[in-house]
């Protein structure tokens, strides 16, 4: 097995390289600063409200309209990040290895790297978001079934509490556990009888992946957790309209 992913990589590098890149290029396109820039004659979304380049902020600062638009196109951003790496990962030769395997590496490899876009914007002075809507998007084409579990429960939380960061910190620790438990026991231990089983590696990689998404919203929260700390983290709130 060690062998053969070694063999990928010698042979396939360079489109591994070209998927990252691309991905990451298309996470640099932070549309809550490019939307605010559009709507609001040029304003930072990272100079209004609480500094964050995200949904919640646009929400708050901008209006209802311009955060729902930020957030479906950050999300198609992250959708095509990963399917640009699916893409990429089918066309390098894969010997013995499942293309849909390595394809499924592929979503993963370039979804990380467009949630780093996204948090690090290369066309914006790498001062982005926190990731949260990129990391559904890679969770969403990745593994629907997580998707499907941790994206209600971010939901409930948020409906029940009025506050998007709990919302995001559940889901991000749900998202590691959720995953390893379909790709273990969902995927692995029933592919042992099948003739085209899942590896070892493929758990582990995709667990790997999915915490180190985890990682990354609990580092961009670390602000967001002190103020749960104190107990003055804002509520989901909308700009109210301007009465003519």
């Amino acid at each position: 097995m060690g062998s053969d992913i070694l063999s990928f990589i010698a042979s396939g590098w360079y489109y591994i390289l070209g998927a990252m890149v691309i991905a990451y290029l298309l996470g640099s396109l932070n549309f809550s600063i490019v939307i605010t820039k559009l709507v609001d004659n040029g304003a930072d979304i990272r100079k209004m409200g609480s500094g964050t380049a995200g949904f919640t902020n646009v929400l708050r600062s901008v209006g209802k309209g311009p955060a729902v638009a930020t957030i479906v196109l950050d999300f198609l951003k992250g959708i095509a990040a990963a399917l640009v790496g699916a893409f990429f990962f089918s066309m390098i030769p894969s010997g013995n290895l499942p293309v849909a395997e390595m394809m499924c590496y592929g979503k993963y490899i370039a979804g990380f790297c467009c949630i780093l876009g996204h948090i690090f914007p290369l066309f914006f002075g790498f001062r982005g978001g926190k990731g949260v809507v990129t990391a559904a998007a890679l969770a969403a084409v990745a593994d629907w079934r997580v998707f499907a579990i941790v994206i209600p429960v971010f939901i409930v939380v948020v409906l029940i509490t009025k506050i998007v960061s709990i919302g995001s910190l559940i889901a991000a620790v749900l998202y590691p556990v959720v995953t390893v438990s379909f790709s273990f026991f969902a995927d692995y231990l029933p592919s042992l009888t099948t003739e085209t089983p899942h590896s070892v590696f493929y758990v582990i990689v995709t667990t790997a992946f999915a915490l180190a998404v985890c990682i990354c919203i609990f580092v961009m929260h670390k602000e967001n957790i002190k103020r749960l700390r104190n107990g003055t983290e804002k509520k989901l709130t909308a700009k109210k309209k301007e009465q003519p």
